[in-house]
């Protein structure tokens, strides 16, 4: 099932980066359609991307009004949010004097889950003119299609597991506690939570290491966002090192919602997943609301 996804409007594109692959590959997606792309990489996030290839300003968690009059003065209204970001405490946050407008919102807006967080954070910059857009209504070759992609093959007893595994993460979604679970024999292994897939990966490698987990190998990962998450951002993802952990923690394979999850380093992770035999499936889009 194809996504639906809004037409980009015209203008230059407001990026907000994290870090990770996913940055760059949307901002490149989307200047090779004939978009201008104003980086606004984060301090202590986004260290390591190749943003001098884009016009750019660095800013930290909290800068609202920096990014308000830089992005003003660029000509951009649309805003997108991408990357991986280690949520701060709300007193790691850096305001400056001008920010103060904004601080009792964002006091509040830390009250709550990440969607709370990223939501009450989208209004904010709303209630300044801006638009978020998701990476993929301007970049949407980044989502994940459906049905298997690669060699593996997910067995039925690996089918029983997924199926398991999105009917937990859809009863969950009220809590905001992640987007992703571990799931062998019907038997939840790990449930994501602040510490990301990869840091859960591990430690479903470091459970069978020490035998908590008695089989040698089997299982699935399960993502899905979470039912009713404002998909302009914070979209599930997975990428050659999502594989690279499933293989260390003994996995069959990796499961994901088509057309809403956000994929990267796509032929690299097709390769990855060939070369352990591990399957890539996307399901269809009513496998999570």
């Amino acid at each position: 099932m194809t996504a639906t996804v809004a037409a980009p409007q015209d203008g230059p594109l407001a990026m907000i980066c994290g870090g990770g692959s996913l940055p760059m590959a949307v901002a490149d997606l989307a200047r090779a359609q004939g978009r201008e792309v104003v980086l606004f990489p984060l301090v202590g996030a986004a260290e390591g991307l190749p943003v001098e290839r884009f016009r750019h300003h660095w800013i930290h968690i909290g800068q609202i009004n920096k990014f308000v009059t830089l992005a003003r003065e660029a000509g951009c209204r649309d805003v997108v949010f991408i990357g991986a970001v280690i949520r701060p405490s709300i007193w790691q946050t850096r305001f400056g004097v001008k920010d103060l407008l904004w601080l009792s919102r964002a006091l509040k807006a830390f009250r709550g889950g990440d969607d709370h967080l990223l939501s009450s954070m989208a209004r904010l910059l709303e209630d300044e003119g801006f638009t978020l857009r998701g990476a993929h209504e301007v970049a949407p070759q980044i989502l994940a299609p459906e049905g298997v992609t690669g060699h593996a093959q997910p067995s039925e007893a690996d089918r029983a597991d997924i199926a398991f595994g999105t009917a937990y993460l859809d009863a969950a979604s009220p809590y905001d506690i992640g987007q992703a679970v571990v799931v062998a024999n019907r038997h939840i292994l790990a449930v994501e939570a602040i510490e990301g897939t990869d840091q859960m990966l591990t430690r479903v490698a470091e459970l069978r290491a020490n035998g908590r987990i008695r089989a040698a190998k089997g299982g699935v990962l399960v993502k899905a966002p979470k039912r009713g998450q404002d998909r302009r951002f914070d979209l599930p993802s997975i990428g050659p090192q999502t594989v690279d952990g499933a293989v260390r923690a003994g996995l069959a394979g990796v499961a994901v919602v088509a057309g809403a999850t956000v994929v990267a380093d796509a032929e690299q992770l097709v390769a990855a997943a060939d070369r352990a035999g591990v399957f890539i499936l996307g399901l269809p889009s009513g496998a999570s609301s």
